[in-house]
């Protein structure tokens, strides 16, 4: 079951979790401190982002008030030794486009201030996350051709992000489909062509 969003009545807001209203069905979420900050009044409509954790008997509601501090989140879960209460936590310690910046910029130390990061836990934050950051933050307008938009390169490029392949490799390959004047056509097709040239 997935839970993408809820939205309802304000009840209860405090710094780790609000619970909110639907209908007479009062969910609590857990949120983090930049979540927080975000929430109305008491009593007022609130609209999250959310992410429900299953664990055997446990069932934990993961609030975001925008769509990049939820996805920072879902890969930080992917991250091995980190669970959604260490994320959320790590959330609460730094913005998104903070926390992006430090593990580009393999800054171990500032990414220890963050409570509940340790320096081996840095490493490997670091190690998991920055190619993926890069290719989401990365100017891909020198590839963009007549028929794509930027979103549509960015999905090229996080898609071969996924399958294991490095940055430079994927700049590599589609500059040459630019140069060759096939950079154009479905995600598919691109994405089929730079594996051709890697």
């Amino acid at each position: 079951m997935m839970i993408d969003s809820l939205k309802g009545k304000l009840l209860i807001k405090d710094p780790t979790f609000a619970v909110i209203d639907l209908n007479g069905l009062r969910l609590r979420v857990n949120v983090s401190i930049a979540t927080f900050e975000k929430l109305p009044l008491h009593s007022e409509s609130v609209d999250l982002l959310t992410y429900l954790h299953v664990r055997e008997d446990i069932l934990d509601l993961y609030g975001f008030a925008i769509e990049e501090e939820r996805d920072i989140f879902l890969k930080l879960i992917n991250v091995s030794g980190i669970g959604p209460r260490s994320a959320i936590t790590i959330l609460s310690g730094a913005t998104p486009a903070d926390f992006k910046n430090r593990i580009i910029s393999e800054d171990v130390n500032s990414l220890t201030v963050i409570p509940g990061i340790g320096p081996k836990t840095a490493k490997r934050i670091i190690l998991e996350l920055k190619e993926k950051f890069i290719g989401e933050d990365a100017d891909v307008s020198n590839l963009i051709g007549a028929e794509q938009s930027t979103a549509e390169i960015k999905d090229v490029v996080q898609a071969l992000l996924s399958l294991g392949y490095k940055r430079v490799q994927i700049d590599q390959a589609l500059k040459k489909i630019k140069a060759e004047g096939a950079l154009e056509g479905s995600i598919e097709k691109i994405i089929k062509q730079a594996l051709t040239k890697m």
